[in-house]
Order: C-alpha cells, then sequence, then structure tokens
C-alpha cells in the first residue's frame, strides 16, 4: 500500500481527503503543522504530499521549500490544495515548488483521478 502524507490544519479538510485517498487503497499519515509536515516526508518517504498553503507556524510554502531543500525526496509530488484563487497564487505555489494545484473546495469522487492525471503529466 502507497503512503501518502497530507498536511492540513483543517479536522473537516482533512477528514475529506482522507476519505478520498484511502478510497483509492492509500494508507495516509497526516500532520496539522508545516514542522510536523516537514519531519513527516523525511521519516516516512511518501508516494506524494497533499498540502494545504495556510497553516499554522510556517506556511505551505515554506513547507513546501524545506521538504524539497531536505533529504526526504526532492523529486516527490508535493499537491498544494488550497483556497489561495486570487491571481498570481498558482505562480507562487508552483515557485515553491509544488507539483500542482487544486482550488479547494474538492470533489472527494473525483479528486484522486486528478490528482493521479497531475502525476502522470509530470513523471519524467
Amino acid at each position: 500500500m502507497k503512503k501518502v502524507l497530507v498536511v492540513e490544519d483543517n479536522k473537516d479538510n482533512l477528514r475529506l481527503i482522507t476519505y478520498a485517498l484511502e478510497r483509492y487503497g492509500y494508507e495516509v499519515v497526516s500532520a496539522e503543522t508545516g514542522e510536523r509536515g516537514v519531519e513527516l516526508a523525511l521519516s516516512e518517504h511518501p508516494f506524494f504530499i497533499v498540502m494545504d498553503i495556510n497553516l499554522p507556524g510556517i506556511d505551505g510554502y515554506e513547507t513546501t521549500r524545506r521538504i524539497r531543500a531536505s533529504e526526504a525526496n526532492g523529486n516527490i509530488p508535493i499537491i498544494a490544495i488550497t483556497s489561495y484563487a486570487m491571481a498570481g497564487d498558482m505562480d507562487r505555489i508552483l515557485a515553491a515548488g509544488c507539483t500542482g494545484y487544486f482550488e479547494k473546495p474538492i470533489d472527494p469522487l473525483t479528486i484522486i483521478e486528478k490528482i493521479h492525471a497531475l502525476l502522470r503529466e509530470n513523471q519524467p
């Protein structure tokens, strides 16, 4: 079973994305802060990471940068799922090192298929 790290501080959003991931057979580990997300990325070696941007402590931008700079795996896919939808937000999210970006609210019935399509697009 492939492991996915979800970095999300909102319990309802965490429950929703966890449900969707587990439905597709993924094992989910979660962090409610960016600092914990970096720790888990290093220790758990997830297949991919789902990253909220608005987090307590360090935000999702900095969390992504730290994971990219760490020994976790600089190439691990990091997918932002966030309510940030203003002009320029997507560019900032991708510039921080995220592989892709989806806006909240998500549809738990289709989000994993969208993530899989994004992962296929970004394979070397």
